[in-house]
């Protein structure tokens, strides 16, 4: 494996992540804010050799990430390696209305997240796995590119943890806010975070 620049992007604002609700693995669509935000991502990266831009195959990833593709006149490809996490129940449900409901797992969720366990969902451990499996596969595709990779928070935190050699009861010590770009540099046996969750081109999107 050569040099992999790897451009880490959260998909752009949807009503629910506006509302703070638990998303998952559910559709949802982007805001206007949101496609203001990936066109404001997109004149960020417009200057950068990119090789490839994928993305999860959720629909606020996808379209974000055709949002960003275009001044590169690149074909956005998807991994389902880098969908976001699983939250079963809480899908669909405010941080309030989790916190009332499933009050000791959300407090779990706040506190030791790498050890939350819900029915029909993801654990954190399975999701950290699956992408370090997508990023090898990246790198194994991709030897000594530039690229841009479209996903979601947990995902993006999950990343750089791997990236920094952290554990993921740190999760919440990694920032990944809607439209921000994050920037990791993987050689063999190292990698380098050169920024993370940097918001300032968002200016340009407007309240």
């Amino acid at each position: 494996m050569g040099k992999l620049r790897l451009f880490v992007i959260r998909h752009g604002e949807t009503g629910w992540s506006r509302e703070r609700r638990f998303t998952g693995s559910r559709d949802v669509p982007l805001t206007e804010l949101g496609l203001r935000q990936c066109d404001a991502v997109a004149q960020a990266l417009a200057p950068q050799p990119l090789t490839a831009v994928y993305a999860s195959p959720l629909e606020r990833a996808r379209t974000s990430a055709e949002i960003i593709a275009k001044p590169h006149r690149l074909e956005v490809r998807v991994e389902a390696a880098f969908r976001e996490m699983t939250f079963g129940p809480w899908e669909g449900l405010t941080r309030e209305e989790v916190a009332a409901r499933f009050p000791d797992d959300y407090a779990r969720w706040r506190t030791a997240p790498d050890t939350l366990a819900l029915p029909d969902a993801e654990t954190l451990p399975e999701v950290a796995a699956r992408v370090r499996r997508g990023l090898a596969a990246l790198a194994g595709a991709h030897p000594d590119a530039t690229l841009v990779l479209v996903s979601h928070a947990v995902i993006a935190r999950a990343l750089v943890l791997d990236a920094l050699g952290l554990g993921l009861d740190r999760l919440w010590s990694v920032d990944a806010s809607p439209a921000s770009i994050t920037e990791v540099e993987f050689e063999p046996g190292w990698a380098t975070v050169h920024r993370m969750n940097t918001l300032a081109h968002l200016e340009a999107a407007g309240p």
